[in-house]
């Protein structure tokens, strides 16, 4: 990889932790607590569709996922 390509995704990774921590007023705490809970939901979907994935036999909804309403950090 690139050095420029590189330090333009760091450049992208340190805007993204700083609006997270904004949108939690500055909370670092709160900022990480919510990533912890964005990565579970995250977690179960993975789950949730590995499941779909192993057992094709039933009928399942595959997009049921995707149309769930996503949630925000706080």
């Amino acid at each position: 990889m690139a050095r420029s390509h590189t330090s333009s995704l760091l450049d992208q990774y340190e805007l993204a932790i700083d609006e997270i921590v904004a949108d939690c007023d500055g909370d670092v705490r709160g900022a990480l607590r919510a990533l912890m809970l964005v990565n579970e939901q995250l977690e179960q979907s993975l789950e949730w569709i590995t499941a779909q994935l192993d057992d094709p036999s039933e009928d399942h909804q595959p997009m049921e996922f995707l149309t769930r309403r996503r949630r925000s950090l706080h």
